[in-house]
């Protein structure tokens, strides 16, 4: 909502203060305002089929009011979701309400930045540029609409798990683990844990070629 609002605000400010494809220098060439009105897409392509970017809105708007009810329970993705959402909104409010009237309005843009774009936005294109770009680093990093992430197995870790598990090497702590695992809750002893973690693993391989070498030959 507050997206929303903002959006439908600078119009408003634009619409009362500057004059239409009227350049309005503010910094330089770096940031102008020119109050134009698009009936189209960016760089105002499919100039004459409005109405399919306001279908296109509405359906967009509600995918994200769908996804944000019955699966985001992660606050990153709520808040991108909801910057999206409000950018959807405003330029989806200007196509139904704007002239030449529902629902082929035309959405007012007035943001120039040459330097950058040489096309006119606003600040619902901002918010939605901007989110784009956030969901896809949130898909990068693997982080779940439930706010889990997902851990991409280490080519190392994968390599073990091909190994038999007769041939792996046990660490400290992996047998510290197990030994607590097999123990009874009852007799749960820190200290008898460690004394068996800090017992020799003989291999018995090994152990049988020493016997075999302190065995006297005929």
């Amino acid at each position: 909502m507050l997206v929303l609002a903002a959006d439908q605000f600078t119009k408003f400010l634009a619409l009362q203060n500057l004059e239409i494809e009227v350049p309005a220098p503010v910094l330089g060439d770096f940031l102008q305002f020119y109050l134009t009105f698009n009936p189209g897409a960016a760089f105002s392509l499919g100039e004459g089929v409005t109405w399919i970017f306001t279908i296109v809105l509405a359906v967009a708007a509600l995918t994200v009011v769908f996804l944000a009810v019955t699966r985001v329970r992660s606050r990153r993705w709520a808040f991108v979701l909801g910057a999206l959402l409000g950018g959807v909104s405003g330029n989806l409010t200007d196509r139904l309400f704007r002239d030449p009237g529902f629902p082929v309005g035309h959405v007012v843009d007035f943001i120039y930045t040459p330097w950058m774009m040489p096309a006119i936005y606003n600040v619902a294109d901002i918010f939605i540029v901007s989110s784009m770009v956030l969901v896809a680093l949130l898909i990068l990093v693997g982080i779940n609409f439930d706010g889990t992430r997902e851990k991409a197995e280490p080519a190392a870790v994968a390599a073990v798990d091909d190994i038999p598990e007769e041939d792996r090497y046990e660490s400290r702590r992996e047998r510290r683990e197990r030994l607590a695992a097999q123990a009874p809750e009852s007799s749960h002893d820190d200290d008898a844990v460690q004394e068996a973690v800090d017992e020799p693993v003989v291999d018995e391989a090994k152990d049988e070629t020493a016997t075999d070498k302190q065995t006297p030959s005929a």
